[in-house]
């Protein structure tokens, strides 16, 4: 199996980028649209099995508060359609570090989250 291919990273870093994008400023449609319909998520303090519960879960919650910020953002590529996205967030004000991690599969439709993990240390 091939690893890393660049043309892989650079679509899924897009796709990655677009995708926080979408989560900072809130937009709950564009959110949902970077999931596959059968998406596994686990938040900090609740879980979505299929885009039908993370819609219902997503269009209760607040936005994020200001000044979210990532670091140590690590994409690593398997063969032509997967990717698994790990990185660190925090928001300015606070000492908590988060971790998410995310496996993006190519579908047919495009670049799709699978599975998704969001945790912080307790």
């Amino acid at each position: 199996m091939e690893r890393d291919l660049p043309d892989v990273i650079t679509e899924v870093t897009a796709a990655f980028e677009a995708y926080e994008r979408a989560l900072v400023a809130n937009d709950v449609d564009a959110i949902l649209g970077f999931f596959a319909a059968d998406a596994v998520r686990f938040g900090i303090a609740d879980q979505q099995f299929g885009i039908e519960e993370q819609t219902r879960w997503r269009r209760a919650q607040s936005a994020l508060p200001p000044g979210r910020w990532l670091k140590e953002t690590d994409i690593q590529g398997y063969g032509r359609s997967t990717a698994v996205v790990t990185t660190m967030f925090g928001y300015h004000g606070s000492d908590v570090q988060g971790r998410q991690s995310q496996t993006w599969v190519r579908l047919p439709e495009g670049w799709r989250i699978v599975t998704a993990h969001v945790s912080e240390p307790r």
